[in-house]
C-alpha cells in the first residue's frame, strides 16, 4: 500500500483529503505544519508528499528545501497546494523541485489524477536509478574531487561584521566561498543608494558572475556577521572548469538559478507596495536562514540591510516596521525582529 503524507495548517481541508486517499487504498500520514511534516517524512519515508504553501512555522517552500537537501527524502514526488493561482507561486514551485501544483478548491478525480501520475512516473525513474546507480555516484564523486581542487588552491580569510570583501567595480580576482558567518551581494547607484541582491549563506559560491565578464565586478559584497570565506585565485576556477564538465556544469545551474531568483525579486520590488516589499523582505530573510526545521523566526539584520532587500529608504522601513508592531505581525528584541505572524505577512494583500 502506498504511503501518502498530507501538510496541511487548515483541519478540514486536511482530514477531507486524508478521508479521499484512504477510500482510494493510500495510507495517509497527516501533520498540522511544516515541522511536523519534515519530521514524519524523515521517519516514515512516504511514497508523496501533498503540501501546502501558506503555514505557520515553516511554510511549504521550507518543506521542499529541507527536505530536497537530505538523500533519504529527496527522491519523494511532492506535489504543492494553494488558495493562490498566481503565476510566480507556480513557477517558484517548479523551480525549487515541486513535481507538480493544485489550486484549490479542487475536485477529487483532478487530485487522485495528480497523485496517480506522480507514482507512474516515479517507478521508471527508480529503476532507471539502480541501473544506472553507479555512474551516478562515479559523477558526484568526481565533482567532490575536482571541486576539491578549487579548495586546495583556495586562500582562507577572516573579516569582522561589515567588512568589504569587494567592492563593484573592482577587477575580478577570486571565485568566493562562504564558509562560515553571513555576506551580503548588493549594488549601489550613483546616489549612494543600496540594494541587497543576495545573502549567502555557508557552504555558497558568489563572485562567479563577474569572473565571466572579465572586466569589472557586477555587484559589492560586505559581511553582516563575523565570517570566513575562501577566495579562489581566477586562474585555478577556469583551469578546473574548462577540464571539468561536472564543475561547468555545476556552475550553469548556480547561473541560471541566480538569474530565476533575481527576475522573481526584480519583479516583486517594481511592483509591490511598501508594505508589501517589507514583508517580502523579512520573509527573504527568514527563508535564508531557515536550513532546517529547528529554525527560529527570529531576524538578526540592521534596519539599512532591510531597506536595502526590500528597495526602499530607511526610514521608510523602520516606519512599516513600526505598523507591522502594531499589528502583532512582528515583535521587536534587542534590534532584532521575531516574526509572530509568518502566515499573514505572506498573505498580506498588495
Amino acid at each position: 500500500m502506498k504511503k501518502i503524507l498530507v501538510i496541511e495548517d487548515h483541519t478540514d481541508v486536511r482530514e477531507n483529503i486524508a478521508e479521499i486517499l484512504d477510500l482510494a487504498g493510500y495510507y495517509t500520514f497527516q501533520a498540522p505544519h511544516g515541522k511536523e511534516g519534515v519530521r514524519i517524512a524523515v521517519q516514515e519515508h512516504p511514497d508523496l508528499i501533498i503540501c501546502d504553501i501558506m503555514m505557520p512555522e515553516l511554510d511549504g517552500y521550507g518543506v521542499l528545501h529541507i527536505l530536497n537537501k537530505r538523500t533519504d527524502t529527496s527522491h519523494i514526488p511532492f506535489i504543492f497546494l494553494s488558495a493562490k493561482a498566481e503565476k510566480d507561486d507556480f513557477r517558484k514551485g517548479m523551480n525549487m523541485g515541486a513535481d507538480d501544483y493544485l489550486t484549490k478548491p479542487f475536485d477529487d478525480k483532478e487530485l487522485l489524477q495528480a497523485i496517480e501520475l506522480r507514482l507512474s512516473k516515479r517507478v521508471a525513474p527508480i529503476a532507471s536509478a539502480e541501473n544506472n546507480s553507479e555512474s551516478h555516484l562515479n559523477s558526484e564523486s568526481l565533482l567532490k574531487v575536482d571541486l576539491q581542487q578549487l579548495f586546495d588552491s583556495a586562500d582562507r580569510r577572516s573579516y569582522d561584521k561589515k567588512d568589504i570583501i569587494f567592492n563593484q567595480k573592482d577587477r575580478p580576482r577570486y571565485l568566493y566561498q562562504l564558509k562560515s558567518g553571513s555576506v551580503k551581494l548588493y549594488r549601489t547607484n550613483e546616489e549612494g543608494k543600496e540594494v541587497i541582491l543576495k545573502l549567502a549563506k555557508p557552504g555558497e559560491f558568489f563572485g562567479y558572475l563577474s569572473l565571466f565578464y572579465e572586466d569589472e565586478m557586477t555587484e559589492s559584497a560586505a559581511t553582516m556577521e563575523r565570517s570566513e570565506v575562501l577566495l579562489i585565485p581566477k586562474e585555478t576556477f577556469f583551469k578546473v572548469m574548462h577540464s571539468s564538465r561536472q564543475v561547468t556544469s555545476h556552475m550553469i545551474q548556480l547561473l541560471a538559478q541566480n538569474a530565476a531568483e533575481m527576475e522573481e525579486r526584480l519583479l516583486k520590488m517594481a511592483y509591490n507596495s511598501v508594505r508589501k516589499k517589507v514583508a517580502e523582505a523579512l520573509l527573504f530573510v527568514y527563508r535564508q536562514k531557515a536550513n532546517n526545521d529547528n529554525t527560529e523566526p527570529l531576524l538578526h539584520i540592521q534596519r539599512d540591510d532591510l531597506a536595502g532587500i526590500a528597495g526602499t529608504a530607511k526610514e521608510t522601513a523602520i516606519r512599516t516596521l513600526a505598523d507591522f508592531k502594531e499589528e502583532k505581525l512582528i515583535a521587536i528584541e534587542d534590534r532584532s525582529i521575531r516574526l509572530l505572524n509568518v502566515k499573514k505577512l505572506e498573505e498580506l494583500p498588495n
